[in-house]
């Protein structure tokens, strides 16, 4: 591939990742409007719904980047909103644990399997090796996005 193509492309995905970043931002808004909740409760139940058992507050701050003060505020929010619980750790009772709330999350994700079934067909006519460089790409801009997080959240800019 020439210098030349390679930089058009560059300045494209360039633009094209702002329009999907501000595209996803704006349907997260609209989710969360729909459901009654802030973009950032949606996506710390998103968060929360792919852990394997509850987590501790802390835990909700590391996932969410969020202050442990507004990672408390977040899970007070979800819990009146009944999409999560406190509860005690069975294994050291001082620990207190975030659950979500198990009918709460059967409403959530018939949304996302809904609006998601929308979504799948757009990967049809992808082979398996373009499948898996999308893939490839989305664990790294995880990692990357964060990594700028974390830089943000320090002040590193």
């Amino acid at each position: 591939m020439s210098g030349n193509v390679r930089s058009r492309l560059l300045d494209e995905l360039a633009v094209v990742s702002r329009r999907y970043a501000a595209a996803y931002a704006l349907f997260n808004q609209a989710l969360a409007d729909r459901l009654g909740l802030h973009p950032t409760d949606l996506q710390c139940l998103n968060l929360l719904m792919l852990e394997r058992e509850p987590v501790t507050t802390g835990r909700v701050a590391e996932l969410t980047g969020l202050t442990t003060g507004s990672a408390t505020r977040l899970v007070d929010r979800l819990e009146k909103t009944g999409y999560v619980v406190r509860e005690r750790d069975a294994a050291d009772r001082r620990r207190v644990l975030v659950a979500t709330v198990p009918g709460r999350i059967t409403e959530l994700t018939r949304m996302w399997e809904r609006l998601g079934g929308d979504w799948m067909p757009l990967f049809e006519d992808l082979d398996d090796g373009e499948l898996s460089v999308i893939v490839r790409h989305m664990r790294r801009t995880v990692e990357f996005g964060t990594a700028q997080v974390a830089r943000l959240r320090e002040g590193r800019v």
